[in-house]
């Protein structure tokens, strides 16, 4: 027969919590994090008053719901119920109970599943940018000459509605303008697949059709922490990949100090705009060419372009685009500057209007997309580098197993 002993003391709380695997996990992790920026209690609430548990708890707690996916609510919570010491661990405020074993509720303790789901769906995300921020800052010495080279893209999230069932019959499933009531935020956008190559080196491209979210992310990469994420930003799906780009990297500059000269993404952020953020600091864009469905222009080394019979066009007046940036018209060789005796059986030539080909006018200093050669670096970033992120602060080897999932928290839509 075992003698019933009472409450366990703060010391024997404190040690089981400091031997205890999840304890121990998870406070490693959430010692990557800058809680100073996160205030104890909210603003919003009358003082004095009853304490309310404090806001770093909730984030806590979604984070880890994140980290160990558990995809509702009602999960989260039986999983910090079956561990108690983790609940002390994060922050949440005990309520006294000495027949408990560890002297206190924690059914009582961890708040019910609609407050929890509340705090989900209406936390404040410049909490989770500060708390990004001030990570990032607290980086900065830690890990110096990170963030010279950011790598961006743009992984979409699904709402939580009945018309991203595929088991659930719904009418006019992907009509933009039948707006899911379950999400009057979310928007119908499109998934595409082309990195799936065929043995006969053919390109399978795939694509579904999503009512979600577009969560963009600049992140950068070290050889012994791995992958961080300096920015986020999240926009409904229905917008293009190239649009997450500025607010991107106006964020990343706004934390970093400085900004980054070299950027590498997918072929969805080939445009010209993205590359004058790089040519202005002389650095590149390793960005994969977008032939947008045409055939990919052939061009001498020095950029001119040839025409469709393989003939160098001879430029034309250099303009201002109405896009914005300045553009260079070249035409065909045989009629520029002055008309040859030499005729073409090119269509265009035939029919008396001859073949045209249009480029962007970019300083010395910048480059292309991968299509063309990319020259080395001209400069490179001399300040020292910060770098944020819920993914490092400490080598590769980390004792948390999954808390890349947790840095795309700032402001996706969980509403579960």
């Amino acid at each position: 027969m075992i003698a019933h002993t009472g409450a366990l003391d703060q010391s024997v709380l404190a040690t089981l919590c400091d031997y205890d695997p999840v304890v121990r996990r998870y406070r490693a992790f959430f010692a990557q994090m800058e809680w100073s920026v996160i205030p104890a209690r909210d603003a919003t609430r009358p003082w004095p008053g009853p304490a309310p548990h404090p806001v770093a708890a909730y984030i806590k707690a979604l984070l880890i719901k994140l980290c160990e996916h558990k995809e509702y609510i009602t999960h989260l919570r039986t999983f910090l119920v079956d561990h108690p010491l983790l609940v002390l661990e994060i922050g949440f405020h005990p309520v006294r109970d000495l027949t408990q074993p560890y002297g206190f509720d924690v059914e009582r303790t961890v708040p019910g599943a609609r407050w929890l789901r509340h705090c989900q769906q209406h936390l404040d995300n410049a909490l989770l940018q500060a708390l990004l921020r001030g990570t990032v800052h607290a980086l900065q010495d830690e890990i110096p000459g990170l963030g010279g080279t950011i790598a961006v893209d743009v992984k979409h999230i699904y709402a939580w509605v009945e018309q991203n069932n595929p088991k659930a019959y719904v009418p006019d499933r992907y009509d933009p303008g039948r707006q899911p009531p379950a999400d009057p935020d979310c928007r119908l956008g499109v998934k595409t697949s082309s990195n799936q190559v065929r043995t006969d080196g053919t390109i399978t491209q795939r694509k579904e059709y999503v009512w979600g979210y577009g969560s963009g992310v600049a992140a950068a990469t070290n050889p012994d922490y791995g992958d961080v994420v300096l920015a986020e930003y999240t926009q409904p799906f229905n917008e293009v990949d190239s649009t997450y780009y500025h607010p991107l990297y106006a964020r990343t500059v706004a934390t970093l100090g400085f900004r980054p000269p070299n950027v590498t993404a997918d072929a969805a952020f080939d445009a010209w705009h993205i590359y004058e953020t790089c040519s202005d600091q002389g650095g590149i864009a390793a960005i994969p060419l977008n032939t947008r469905g045409h055939p990919a222009p052939q061009r001498l080394p020095d950029g001119t372009p040839l025409c469709p019979t393989g003939l160098p066009m001879s430029p034309a007046s250099p303009f201002a685009h109405t896009d914005g940036y300045r553009a260079q018209e070249f035409r065909c060789p045989l009629l520029h500057p002055r008309p040859t005796a030499r005729v073409c059986d090119h269509e265009q030539f035939v029919k008396g209007r001859a073949a045209s080909n249009t480029s962007i006018l970019r300083p010395a200093a910048s480059t292309a997309s991968c299509s063309t050669a990319i020259p080395p670096p001209t400069k490179t970033s001399t300040a020292s580098a910060p770098v944020p992120s819920a993914s490092t602060l400490r080598p590769k080897p980390s004792a948390l197993s999954a808390p890349r999932s947790a840095t795309r928290t700032p402001s996706a839509p969980l509403t579960r």
